[in-house]
């Protein structure tokens, strides 16, 4: 499974962002797994931010986010978005998009970086005062 982030950029406090990722690979069913942004700050852990499992519908947020960023997502286009909206200047970092096929316990682990097996390279997203 190969997963491409794209829609990182610069943008003033307040603003609005959508990330996308676009998930491809041979024999790939993209409804078959759990979808993930994570991010990742200069010398910082990397956290989860949001995650929706398109087997059953489940989204899950991070608290310091919560109403601020919706996840969505496009089974025809094999595409996972992000929509960041009201934004901080410590929103400010790379985001990755992960993913893992019909996970277990989904729920008790959908933050931890170590529950998905396969990653993008990454999308930054700068957040200017």
């Amino acid at each position: 499974v190969q997963l491409v982030e794209s829609g990182g950029g610069l943008v003033q406090a307040g603003g609005s962002l959508r990330l996308s990722c676009h998930a491809s690979g041979s024999g790939f069913t993209f409804d078959d797994y759990a979808y993930a942004w994570f991010r990742q700050a200069p010398g910082k852990e990397r956290e989860g931010v949001s995650s929706i499992s398109l087997v059953d519908g489940v989204t899950f947020y991070a608290d310091f986010v919560a109403g601020r960023f919706t996840i969505s997502s496009d089974i025809a286009e094999r595409t996972v978005y992000l929509q960041m909206n009201s934004l901080k200047i410590e929103d400010m970092a790379a985001y990755y998009c992960a993913a893992v096929p019909r996970p277990a316990e989904y729920g008790r682990f959908w933050f931890e970086p170590g529950f998905y097996d396969y990653w993008g390279q990454g999308t930054p997203v700068t957040v200017s005062s």
